[in-house]
């Protein structure tokens, strides 16, 4: 979170010192008069799929956003593979013909300052909690203490990434960046706290969760803005963004499981304990099912595409429609058996929450869903249940209102989770915050 709310403070107050020609003092504060003032806030949400581009604008009314437009335009295939930019200039016009189209649902409104979404399988994002004994526990705990605690957790959470992304690519060297970094609990000898300075204690510990990406992904999605003439305030990873948005619906004792099926990739984020703890990703969404029937049926990718739409939609029938389903069965179990794999992985072998949530385009194929419905998931993971398995719609997004009924399906679930950012970072101006923000000015990432 951190990340976003340093750019959103800082882009703020550059607008103030432009419009109303007074001093910085305070950011926090200058940020509250923003959000008191008479100005419209106005954001724009784009989500750089692998199958379209996504652009929501919202505007912000206290802790309530409010879409005044939606856009959407498809991305070619030689454009995007896998949740990463292969094309830029591509990618540039696809998402300019998004932008003009939530524009023009806005009323010609434009909301320069955005928020754009990260995914792909070198996104790596996971939690770790450190802890200390203190040596004096009648001393109450410093700023500087919990400074060097969450260094010590950000400094092994940039390691496990780092060596990740190399195990995967094969390269050693490949720089990476913090997109994402949030606090997840505090607890002084077993006690949770939200603020731990000026509290005593022996045993100090902090869960902390970090998203890196590769500088050459995040350098992509900053020259897309840069040629959009957007006002970047941050680059979020999207199973993060997701889990922060649906968590305060999925119950905060409870927790969830996150599955967003996209056109590329499909993103996974687990949630317990009321914190996100880990992401997984993997290369297989819509487009490996629209490869396969393209390929079985020797026709173009346009027409398999059309094709597996009306599959998924019920409009195909019989005879027909069974071959579809055998030809998608190879892809749909590799599908599932990589969500087990890495929900496997997530649990790190602790009890898993009961409740699975669905969003993406990709999530339409009937199939997948039938998969995680039919899954024998207490024998093969530690659930206590069988989950809940339910797809996400835009009316069950807390915090978002959509008046003019824009946004359709759950394809439109991740870019409102990215517009859920620029609400998120408003009410994130604590103690903990404030922390990991000096520890990341520090640290340089």
């Amino acid at each position: 979170m951190k990340g976003l709310w340093q750019s959103l403070r800082q882009f703020l107050a550059r607008r103030q010192e432009d419009e109303l020609d007074y001093g910085i003092d305070d950011e926090y504060d200058d940020l509250q008069n923003f959000s008191n003032g008479g100005q419209r806030q106005l954001f724009t949400a784009l989500d750089v799929g692998t199958a379209y581009a996504k652009a929501i604008i919202v505007e912000m009314q206290g802790d309530q956003a409010e879409v005044l437009g939606v856009g959407r335009h498809p991305q070619s295939f030689t454009h995007m593979s896998d949740g990463i930019v292969t094309d830029i200039p591509g990618v540039i016009a696809n998402c300019n013909e998004a932008l003009l189209k939530a524009e023009k649902a806005a009323g010609g409104q434009i909301a320069p300052s955005a928020i754009i979404g990260i995914a792909g399988e070198l996104v790596k994002g996971s939690s770790v909690t450190v802890a200390r004994q203190r040596q004096h526990p009648s001393r109450p705990i410093t700023p500087e203490e919990l400074d060097g605690l969450i260094t010590g957790a950000q400094q092994r959470l940039l390691k496990s990434a780092k060596e990740r992304i190399a195990a995967e690519t094969g390269y050693s060297n490949i720089e990476v960046r913090l997109t994402n970094a949030a606090v997840i609990s505090v607890r002084i000898d077993g006690q949770n706290v939200t603020n731990p300075i000026g509290f005593k204690g022996r045993h100090f510990s902090l869960t902390l969760f970090s998203a890196f990406a590769p500088l050459m992904q995040l350098g992509a999605l900053e020259a897309v803005a840069q040629g959009l003439d957007l006002t970047l305030l941050a680059i979020v990873a999207e199973p993060y963004a997701l889990a922060r948005c649906l968590s305060t619906n999925a119950g905060a004792d409870s927790g969830a499981i996150f599955i967003d099926v996209g056109g590329g990739t499909t993103d996974i984020a687990l949630v317990r304990q009321g914190g996100i703890e880990e992401t997984r990703m993997f290369a297989l969404g819509g487009r490996t099912f629209t490869r396969r029937i393209a390929t079985s049926k020797g026709i173009s990718i346009k027409d398999a595409e059309r094709l597996k739409i009306s599959y998924s939609n019920g409009e195909i029938k019989g005879a027909s429609r069974d071959e579809i389903e055998a030809i998608l069965a190879p892809e749909c179990q590799t599908w599932m058996d990589s969500i087990e794999l890495l929900i496997e992985e997530l649990s790190k072998g602790e009890l898993l929450p009961p409740a699975i949530y669905v969003v993406g385009g990709g999530s339409a194929l009937t199939d997948l869903y039938q998969k995680l419905e039919t899954f024998p998931w207490t024998e093969r993971l530690p659930f206590s249940r069988k989950p809940i398995i339910r797809t996400v719609l835009p009316e069950m997004v807390a915090s978002i209102g959509d008046p003019a009924g824009m946004l359709i399906n759950a394809q439109d679930i991740t870019p409102m989770a990215l517009a859920y950012q620029a609400i998120d970072l408003q009410n994130e101006n604590n103690v903990l915050e404030r922390a990991l923000e000096r520890v990341i000015d520090n640290m340089h990432i």
